[in-house]
């Protein structure tokens, strides 16, 4: 008896995964718990373990595949039971056999008119007629792979055709009035963030398929300056003592605790205190209410090549200078291995962001929704600024933060930057952390 293995919920919001890779083949044996391939959804990357002792039967859901949860993606079967299944193959009548086979075809063919909705959405964006396309899944289906190879082969129709009606996990519908036309789906046009391309590729143009990662910020990005009014202000910091300071310790910290001292630290222990203070900017848009948080966790924004990831500090006000240096570093290696656990990305209350990492000078980040605030800390660079009535070369860097006004007014946004100002202009050289 074979054993399901349905695409599982990785998360509370979680709605769907892509197969990212399989570890195993149809064939392979398989112990308990051991893990048989790698989903990728819009917050981790996870292995997903076998639920019993067996081979990998059958797999389902091909690479880059993307269904919902609950999906059959694979099965299981019991340990010899695909040689007995071959063994009484070979013993039954020419007459059984053809019976077999027929059944067998149906089998091949069950998932045939079966569209995941990345495959549903790849066909509409670039007008391709599904039924067309031989697939190369288990059962027939169509695979992101096969449409993408008829994308590459420039097979794609010159007029738009419609869908067939077939069953799928989305539903496709008509408008009742005339003219007819088909509706996008609701559930695609939130995963895509937009509608459909219309742009006419040029010789040498590469398109490049957006990944669940992707999709996830464009649909977060797009929501929160929808849903939240952003207003942004901006501040600049003399931070030549932290300056002085960081280098002063950066290479005795690498060598005793075995992680680089960045400026991030500094930057988050600044906010935490400051937020201390002002609890407001601590605080998430319920619709009806505000609901100003008692933990203080830190969401920082991690980049990679490809991807923006905001792993999560929890209760960042209890940690010093060191505790958070090592957080950041244990985060940001997570992020660009791939090894972000789903509690590594929940409870974030207020995000802070490095873009002078990069050189930014100036920058108007965009909230993250449901969170009150975003502040970034823009590149460190020297200056001539006038001080007691003379010119002089300092460390200077801009404080930017975007607010909901929603939970926020000038003022109040205003006095919290202030003393996260303060607090970074308070360090001089001989600070013990």
């Amino acid at each position: 008896m074979a054993t399901d293995i349905l695409m599982p919920q990785l998360g509370e919001s979680v709605t769907e995964g892509t197969i990212s890779r399989w570890l195993k083949q149809p064939g392979d044996t398989i112990s308990k718990y051991e893990p048989i391939c790698e989903v990728e959804t819009d917050k981790v990357v996870a292995e997903v373990p076998a639920v019993v002792e067996g081979v990998l039967k059958e797999i389902v859901v091909s690479e880059g595949e993307t269904v919902e949860v609950g999906t059959l993606i694979a099965r299981i079967g019991e340990v010899g039971q695909v040689n007995s299944e071959q063994e009484v193959q070979m013993i039954s009548s020419p007459s059984e056999t053809k019976k077999k086979e027929d059944a067998v075809q149906e089998k091949e063919d069950s998932m045939k008119h079966r569209y995941s909705p990345a495959v549903l959405r790849l066909a509409q964006e670039h007008q391709i007629d599904l039924a067309q396309i031989k697939g190369s899944g288990a059962g027939g289906r169509i695979t992101r792979k096969d449409v993408m190879r008829v994308i590459e082969q420039g097979n794609s129709q010159p007029e738009a055709v419609s869908t067939p009606d077939v069953e799928s996990p989305i539903t496709l519908h008509k408008e009742s009035k005339a003219p007819e036309r088909k509706e996008e789906n609701p559930s695609i046009a939130q995963r895509k963030g937009t509608k459909p391309s219309t742009l006419a590729l040029e010789n040498g143009d590469i398109e490049v398929p957006v990944t669940a990662v992707r999709r996830t910020i464009a649909n977060r990005m797009v929501m929160s300056v929808h849903e939240a009014p952003h207003a942004w202000l901006m501040m600049e910091a003399d931070v030549t003592g932290l300056v002085s300071l960081r280098n002063r310790l950066k290479g005795e910290f690498l060598q005793r605790e075995g992680v680089p001292l960045s400026f991030v630290p500094f930057f988050i222990k600044a906010v935490v205190d400051s937020l201390k203070e002002y609890p407001q900017l601590n605080s998430v848009w319920a619709n009806d209410k505000i609901i100003l948080k008692k933990r203080i966790n830190i969401s920082i924004a991690v980049s990679t090549e490809e991807s923006l990831f905001v792993p999560v500090i929890h209760d960042a006000d209890e940690k010093s200078i060191l505790g958070l240096a090592k957080d950041v570093h244990r985060l940001a290696q997570k992020a660009r291995s791939g090894k972000l656990e789903l509690s590594d990305m929940q409870g974030g209350t207020f995000t802070v962001n490095n873009t002078g990492s990069f050189g930014s000078i100036a920058s108007g980040p965009i909230i993250n929704h449901p969170q009150a605030a975003i502040l970034s800390f823009e590149s460190i660079a020297k200056r001539p600024m006038v001080q007691n009535d003379a010119i002089a070369i300092r460390d200077m860097m801009n404080l930017c933060m975007s607010i909901d006004h929603r939970i926020l007014d000038g003022y109040l946004a205003g006095k919290f930057l202030s003393r996260v100002k303060e607090r970074l202009e308070s360090y001089h050289p001989d600070v013990q952390i």
